[in-house]
């Protein structure tokens, strides 16, 4: 696919259509749900990750159930190191919002 035809493709309708319902509403809840979905749990990640990612392996050491051993596992999975892709994600998120 050459050039022009993605930039034909970006200025349809229909992707300007699809991009408008993909936009977060200019409200205290777009705002806030930017921020506490794509960059607090970031942040977090970044500062406490190695804390709460010892935490949760002093948990799984205790043997506990099938299902709580599963929710430590993925906490470690998620807390385990921040993610910059996700940061820079919400911050354009962030940026989309208010243009």
């Amino acid at each position: 696919m050459n050039i022009s035809k993605i930039k034909e493709k970006l200025t349809s309708p229909k992707v300007k259509e699809i991009f408008q319902r993909l936009k977060p509403q200019k409200s205290i809840w777009g705002f806030l749900s930017i921020v506490l979905l794509f960059i607090a749990p970031e942040i977090a990640a970044f500062i406490y990750g190695d804390d709460i990612t010892k935490w949760c392996e002093a948990k799984l050491d205790l043997n506990p159930p099938y299902m709580e051993s599963y929710l430590y596992e993925n906490i470690i999975d998620l807390m385990g190191e921040g993610s910059w892709f996700n940061l820079a994600l919400g911050f354009a998120f962030l940026i989309w919002l208010f243009f």
